[in-house]
């Protein structure tokens, strides 16, 4: 009976232990549902914000798009707004360009006056010239004697001192000689080192250059913006000066007319 209780006992703790184990893995399975289940509802999430990403990326296109359809239309405005003031620019240089063959008119007859008085006071200047290269001629002729008669005392002099300079010379040629061997040698070694020198000097020179380079061409820059307004600034003062020259010379035929009536009355 006793034995019979023990099996009894031992086969109901074992199917305790099985429906355990049962239980454990019925739970793992109700563990890994509820896992699948997580990721089902991460997996929908993602989805979500990849497809929010997506329209995200699609209204930034849109905008980029209307931005740049804008910038260009902005260009094509600053482009025919250039084009309105070429237009009125090349109207007033050609109405310039009118006046100025006008006045171009006007230099070209004053020029033809000015011509006729330069080759007057020309041939006036050719004549004096002439008469002065005569005397100038002479006064060479007679530099070039006394320079001839001094060379003469210096050759005497030279061969004098030439030979017993020459003696001096070659004791000092010998000397010089057995210096220069041993200067040559100093020479070949100060020449290797100068060499490495002169190169890392070219380098530094070739990288100094460039940076000069840069800065001449901007100074370059500025000089060409600097000449053009000095020529702006020549042609102005060009246009006065012909200016107050015309008004000079009117009133200069004016005097001269006057004095033409004055004449016409005493005669």
């Amino acid at each position: 009976m006793t034995v019979s209780l023990k099996v009894l006992r031992e086969k109901e703790r074992e199917r305790e232990r099985k429906r355990d184990r049962e239980r454990k893995k019925e739970r793992e399975r109700e563990k890994e549902r509820e896992r699948e289940k997580k990721r089902e509802r991460e997996g929908v999430k993602e989805r979500k914000r990849e497809s929010e990403r997506k329209r995200e990326r699609e209204r930034e296109r849109k905008k980029e798009k209307r931005e740049k359809e804008r910038e260009r239309e902005r260009k094509k405005e600053k482009e025919r707004e250039k084009e309105r003031e070429e237009r009125e620019r090349e109207r007033k240089r050609e109405s310039e360009r009118k006046r100025e063959r006008e006045r171009e008119r006007e230099r070209e007859r004053e020029r033809k006056r000015e011509r006729e008085r330069d080759r007057e006071r020309e041939r006036e200047r050719e004549k004096e010239r002439e008469r002065e290269g005569e005397r100038k001629k002479e006064r060479e002729r007679k530099k070039e004697r006394e320079r001839e008669k001094e060379r003469e005392r210096e050759r005497e002099k030279r061969k004098r001192r030439g030979r017993k300079k020459e003696r001096k010379r070659e004791r000092e040629k010998e000397r010089e000689r057995e210096r220069e061997r041993g200067r040559k040698k100093k020479r070949e070694s100060e020449r290797k080192r100068e060499r490495e020198r002169e190169r890392k000097k070219e380098r530094e020179r070739e990288e100094r250059e460039r940076k000069r380079e840069r800065v001449r061409e901007r100074e370059r820059e500025r000089e060409r913006e600097e000449k053009e307004r000095e020529r702006e600034r020549k042609k102005e003062r060009e246009r006065e000066r012909k200016k107050r020259e015309k008004e000079r010379e009117r009133e200069k035929r004016e005097r001269e007319r006057k004095k033409e009536r004055e004449k016409e009355k005493e005669r």
